[in-house]
């Protein structure tokens, strides 16, 4: 509870803080530098480090990229159709694509299934959500963002992208122990993810832009929280035949609202970023309406 208390808490924060005028125009860029360049390998390097990988989370860990892949192709498609900008597109595809599979989906699987399923979240979150974000999530940005980067450009954004550093440096050092006190470190700036990044989406929220963006948002929203989720149910019951409590918990997973690190990536990249403010403020609001129904259905599958 204390952690969904903390999603609203940052994000009235940063709308209360936009309307005092207390901080200058350009703090979202800011947070997001700290976001990227210091909080979110230090979550990495602390999850990542830590998690035990057997066959059996191969399918759980595969979610995040067939969710990215579908909206991926369906935000191509009506972008096509409805002559959509491509800062509009690449954002679509990024926080549309990409669920917020830790702050939201971690609690939630704690408070439906039991804290022994946690596991499986970190799993699909940091070698998923993280790794999607972190690889084919940098090469949409770079491509949608306006500024042609050449394919060596796109490669050096995608080898040089901190998080990814860190993942690869956590997997590297997993025989090793941490010491106690680089636990600790790593986790209080891990703990600093959301706080900033909910500030930043927050000194950018507006009521008009869910007006100016509706369509889109609607869109985003849709896919995310109803059609992505679904096109997941089809293909485990199509796979498998029936649903498992491994696939219980993926496909919860698939449904959470869409992702804080990938909005602070397409703000960096300037992939509209009104829309980008919205589908996460409305999207964390909606999820917890969406979610109780999700877990409904799953106890009918």
């Amino acid at each position: 509870m204390a952690n969904i208390v903390l999603l609203f808490v940052c994000l009235m924060a940063g709308v209360v803080l936009r309307l005092s005028g207390r901080l200058p125009d350009d703090a979202p860029a800011a947070l997001n530098g700290l976001v990227v360049n210091l909080a979110l390998p230090a979550l990495a390097l602390q999850h990542v480090h830590g998690i035990q990988f057997d066959s059996s989370l191969a399918a759980a860990v595969a979610m995040p990229w067939i969710l990215f892949a579908l909206g991926a192709t369906l935000f191509w498609a009506l972008s096509k159709a409805l002559a959509l900008p491509r800062e509009t597109t690449g954002a679509l595809m990024l926080v549309g694509g990409l669920g917020n599979t830790s702050f939201i989906g971690l609690p939630m699987i704690e408070a439906f299934f039991g804290p022994r399923y946690i596991p499986i979240g970190i799993a699909i979150d940091q070698l998923g959500s993280y790794l999607v974000l972190s690889t084919a999530g940098i090469l949409i940005a770079s491509l949608c963002s306006g500024a042609q980067p050449s394919a060596a450009g796109i490669f050096r954004r995608i080898a040089t992208f901190p998080p990814l550093i860190a993942v690869a440096a956590a997997l590297a050092l997993a025989p090793v122990s941490y010491p106690e006190w680089l636990t600790s470190l790593l986790e209080r700036l891990g703990n600093t993810v959301v706080p900033l990044a909910l500030v930043s989406i927050g000194l950018q929220l507006r009521a008009s832009a869910i007006i100016s963006n509706r369509a889109a948002l609607a869109a985003g929203l849709g896919f995310k929280l109803i059609l992505g989720p679904a096109a997941i149910a089809t293909m485990i019951v199509l796979l498998y035949g029936h649903f498992g409590e491994t696939a219980r918990v993926t496909l919860f997973e698939a449904a959470m609202a869409p992702m804080i690190g990938a909005s602070v990536i397409a703000m960096q990249y300037r992939l509209n970023n009104e829309l980008t403010s919205v589908m996460v403020g409305a999207g964390t609001l909606a999820s917890f309406a969406t979610l109780p129904v999700w877990w409904d259905i799953l106890q009918l599958l």
